[in-house]
Order: structure tokens, then sequence, then C-alpha cells
């Protein structure tokens, strides 16, 4: 039990990112409400977020510009997990909008967030035509 608290401990962001990730999938599969899905699947992306960012530091290492004449690459961090956040970030708050407006759409015309409730509604009207 020691050796795993240590390696816990040694890897801290690995492990948050994992609790944070395991925290939004929770709430993606078992919340009813659309809003608090959505919060799920943004806790989710931050978890993969922290995750890539902490798989690509190196410490000891500098950012990745050209200072003092070194040009080793060992001097340096890797910069494409930082670029993959930042894409990622931006992806993320394009769906967050979307997945929003949709929601506002569903609840002008079901005037409900449930989404069971969203579910019989939507087959209680096919039924109807």
């Amino acid at each position: 039990m020691g050796q795993i608290f240590r390696a816990l401990l040694a890897n801290y962001e690995e492990a948050a990112a994992i609790v944070l990730f395991a925290i939004g999938l929770a709430m993606l599969l078992f919340q009813r409400n659309l809003i608090r899905k959505l919060i799920g699947m943004n806790i989710m992306d931050t978890g993969s977020f922290l995750f890539l960012a902490s798989m690509g530091y190196i410490k000891g290492r500098r950012a990745p510009i050209l200072v003092d004449g070194i040009r080793e690459a060992s001097a340096y961090i890797n910069p494409v997990p930082a670029g993959l956040v930042l894409t990622g970030i931006v992806v993320s708050v394009s769906v967050t909008a979307v997945m929003l407006s949709l929601t506002i759409r569903l609840y002008r015309r079901y005037h409900t967030l449930d989404l069971d409730e969203i579910y019989v509604l939507s087959r209680h009207q096919l039924e109807d035509r």
C-alpha cells in the first residue's frame, strides 16, 4: 500500500487527470439533465488536457525558445502536447457552444432538460403524426 501511495504522490498530475476524467465520464453516464451532462463533458475534457500537459512537461527543461545559443533538443520540452492542449481547448469551447444552443432549442420545444422526458415526449409527437 505504501508503494502505491508513493507512486501516486510522484505522479499526482496524472492521478488528478484520471480522477477528473472519471468524474466527467460518470456524469455523462449517470446524469439525466442535459446541462449536467455538458458540465461532465467539460470536466472530462479538463482531465484529458491536464494529462496531455503533464506528459509534455519534463523537469529541468525549458520552453522551446532559442536562448543563449543552446540548440540541443535535450535542453527543451516537446511543444507538441502544448499545441494539442490549445487546439483541444478551442474545439471544446466550440462543442460546448453548439451543445448549449441545442439544449436551449430542446428546452424551448419540450420545456424540460431531462433526457428521458425529452425522449418520451418526442416519441409521443412521432406517434401523433
